[in-house]
């Protein structure tokens, strides 16, 4: 029997002192994150195992939409051009390629909006609640919350508690990848988000992190990406605060090898 971990990543958008019992971990999610997480002597994060994609050089992924669970107040163009900006994030620092397909079934990265219980265990709770979760290597699901208000420009979307979709996409992406929450403020891995705030420029502790696990693209320099590491992220927004925390789950695969 080979155990395997499975780590389902959960977005948590704090709106109201939740009950005794029900209260989630600080932004830094501190405890979940050190019990289930090594390599936190860099301030990046990695999981048990360090789980990777694995394929041959040089490295294709794949990702899809659904085309029955997705929102009709954002098109289908502009959501494909927001993932397109957020996996080119990742794979401006790593010697991996995303390329959107529209075979869903067999894509390695399956991404789509849903609503209430979906079938996998961990069913969506409606607006201000959980956002997104996403599974690490090699899983590939990716689920966001049809019923919160997904934002692309805040200056179309006035609602207060929009969510930026790209800086979501790219949170969830740096876990698609293998990397858990950074202690470090500034990365796009910290585990809080504010509202009506964008936060998707990779920063060094980011890009450090996935490179430790992928290699470094042979055409990034650390000296440009750099410069860049202050300008969206400084951004200072008030309102609530979205919590990202971690659950983690452990999936057990039995196989039967030999009798």
């Amino acid at each position: 029997m080979l155990f395997f971990f499975t780590h389902l990543f959960l977005i948590f958008l704090l709106h109201s002192p939740p009950p005794i019992g029900a209260r989630p971990f600080p932004p830094t999610c501190s405890v979940q994150d050190t019990v289930h997480t090594i390599h936190a002597k860099q301030n990046y994060v990695l999981f048990p195992g360090k789980p990777r994609w694995v394929r041959p050089k040089p490295m294709k992924l794949t990702y899809s939409f659904s085309k029955e669970y997705m929102i009709n107040y954002l098109s289908l163009n502009d959501i494909e051009e927001v993932f397109e900006r957020a996996f080119a994030r990742w794979g401006s620092v790593i010697p991996v390629s995303f390329l959107l397909t529209d075979d869903y079934v067999f894509a390695d990265i399956k991404i789509g909006f849903y609503r209430g219980d979906h079938g996998d265990g961990e069913p969506f709770d409606g607006v201000l609640g959980v956002l997104a979760h996403s599974f690490s290597p090699e899983s590939g699901k990716f689920h966001l919350d049809a019923d919160e208000t997904w934002a692309i420009d805040f200056r179309m979307e006035k609602s207060k508690v929009a969510v930026d979709l790209e800086s979501v996409a790219v949170h969830e992406i740096g876990h698609l990848l293998g990397l858990g929450h950074s202690l470090v403020k500034e990365a796009v891995m910290y585990p809080s988000l504010k509202p009506r705030h964008k936060k998707v420029d990779l920063s060094a502790d980011d890009i450090r992190g996935v490179q430790a696990l992928y290699g470094t693209n042979p055409n990034f320099s650390f000296a440009s990406a750099l410069e860049s590491d202050t300008s969206a992220n400084r951004a200072v927004n008030a309102g609530i605060t979205i919590y990202l925390r971690v659950l983690n789950y452990f999936m057990v695969l039995e196989h039967v090898i030999g009798t």
